[in-house]
């Protein structure tokens, strides 16, 4: 493994272990994304889980089109209108990254198959405002790419999506989505959800 290679990877391990923390007035809301080109007919293409604050909260696929509360808060929030929100764009998120997943490969050597996609958004708020989002790409299990949407600033983990880094770099359109899906909508959920936060420790099961 590369110098360049490694120094990439601690720096997404150190990120994401931020991004999964909740120090002092600092809230995280972190989804999990997984997109296949293809699947299996009863097989979901596009399968979501989001957690707050480390906590699993939500999960959703395409197959069944439908979200599922997991946990206190998902209970607390799933008649809530931004718990509607949240679905529509989860289900729309799936087919944008589709649409750019058939064109997406990470080398010429890379194994044939139909690719699969993995995204993780993670948002988070601090003094009443966003503090940080980004957005970790893996492709076929291989992790490759950390886009700071504060910044719009990609850093390549895996060499071999230097490719890919340049090509989602010069779609303006591409990294409006991704700026305003994580530093926008992620942060306003994210938000609203830290509403029904305090209620959901209150209805916790406490034990003795």
């Amino acid at each position: 493994m590369s110098v360049a290679h490694s120094a990439g990877r601690l720096l997404l391990t150190l990120l994401l272990t931020e991004a999964g923390k909740t120090l002092g007035n600092a809230h995280s809301l972190c989804l999990d994304l997984t997109i296949k080109s293809q699947s299996r007919p009863g097989q979901p293409w596009c399968q979501v889980q989001g957690s707050m604050n480390t906590k699993p909260f939500i999960q959703y696929d395409s197959d069944s089109n439908k979200v599922k509360p997991l946990g206190f808060l998902g209970k607390e929030v799933n008649d809530t209108n931004v718990w509607t929100e949240l679905s529509e764009t989860l289900a729309e998120a799936g087919k944008e990254l589709k649409m750019v997943l058939p064109v997406t490969k990470l080398d010429k050597k890379e194994t044939r198959g139909p690719p699969t996609l993995q995204v993780k958004m993670c948002c988070q708020r601090e003094a009443e405002q966003c503090s940080g989002a980004s957005l970790h790409f893996s492709l076929n299990g291989r992790t490759a790419l950390l886009l700071d949407t504060m910044s719009i600033t990609w850093t390549v983990i895996d060499p071999g999506a230097t490719g890919i880094k340049e090509e989602w770099e010069n779609n303006q359109e591409l990294a409006k989505y991704f700026r305003t899906i994580s530093t926008g909508d992620c942060s306003y959920w994210l938000r609203e959800f830290l509403k029904h936060w305090e209620n959901m420790l209150l209805q916790r099961p406490q034990n003795h």
